[in-house]
């Protein structure tokens, strides 16, 4: 499915200029080559982020895309031929072959010639009488992980009433993920759920990347050893090396989450050791300590 501008920046189509730039500037440092290399995914984003930011930021260029969607490049030319449709007698060149007239050939032929031959009378007649409906949804982070389902209220229309409908939330979804809500028969209506996922207490989110931490006993650092990581699906073994220092990091490729319409593909998990002091510590372990300060010391 091919998202549209404000799809892409997770924006409302009347969001102020202040927010889009707001919006894009957190975008682009979240999916910024430099802080995601070799991420393939990241650098797609990256790209549609600029390029929804490069037609939203600027006043012009927003106004035709919102009139004319993705054919709004043309926008002058569809501009032309409507203006000569409500003109008076006019001479018209078209394929090379001059006419005269009231008003031109068939516009929508016309644009879709222009357009390639992309029936752009329907197309645009029917994506203007649509009506765009957002409902905010929130997920947990292991729901965001395996995609979950929720139950919305649909309303009939003219018929009056509502009725339920269970909606699909893919795997690999992200605060800002717009889902669209694929009902049944035609609907001047495309309902779009719009996803936030909650804060999680082990794990922190970035992108496609989690972040956690594990405690590292102090003996373990200095001397070497493993410590049991626990991800989102499995508890892993992770070796720590000796003279491991508090705040090293270590990537666990593959433990991250789903990319979004690739759940195959998955991000890492970076764990950060935090060195933990023993409690309780007996005379003779204390003792021991006093040795090692008293060999460090004389080793300085």
């Amino acid at each position: 499915m091919v998202r549209n501008y404000y799809d892409i920046l997770g924006i409302k189509r009347e969001a102020s200029e202040k927010e889009i730039r707001q919006v894009y500037r957190r975008l682009a440092r979240k999916y910024h080559p430099d802080m995601n290399p070799g991420d393939k995914a990241a650098e797609a984003n990256f790209k549609e982020i600029n390029e929804a930011h490069e037609v939203l930021s600027d006043p012009e260029k927003r106004q035709k895309y919102d009139l004319y969607g993705d054919n709004w490049k043309h926008a002058d030319q569809f501009s032309q031929y409507r203006g000569a449709q409500r003109a008076g007698p006019s001479r018209w060149n078209h394929g090379g072959k001059p006419f005269f007239g009231r008003t031109a050939p068939n516009l929508d032929n016309l644009l879709g010639e222009f357009l390639g031959g992309k029936d752009f009378g329907r197309t645009s007649s029917r994506s203007r009488r649509r009506v765009r409906l957002e409902q905010a949804v929130e997920v947990t982070l292991e729901e965001a992980f395996s995609g979950t389902t929720r139950v919305i209220q649909m309303e009939n229309g003219l018929g009056g009433g509502s009725r339920r409908l269970e909606v699909k939330i893919p795997p690999g979804v992200d605060n800002g993920s717009s889902i669209r809500v694929q009902t049944e028969g035609a609907s001047s209506k495309e309902i779009y759920l719009v996803v936030s996922v909650l804060p999680h207490t082990q794990f922190e989110r970035r992108g496609h990347h989690l972040y956690t931490k594990v405690n590292v006993p102090i003996v373990d650092a200095v001397l070497g050893g493993e410590v049991e990581v626990t991800t989102l699906t499995d508890k892993v073994v992770l070796t720590i090396p000796t003279e491991t220092h508090n705040g090293r990091s270590f990537r666990l490729s593959g433990k991250g989450m789903p990319l979004l319409g690739s759940p195959q593909a998955r991000g890492s998990m970076y764990v950060t050791a935090q060195l933990s002091i023993p409690s309780n510590i007996s005379e003779i372990e204390k003792e021991l300590f006093r040795e090692l300060r008293a060999i460090r010391d004389d080793k300085e």
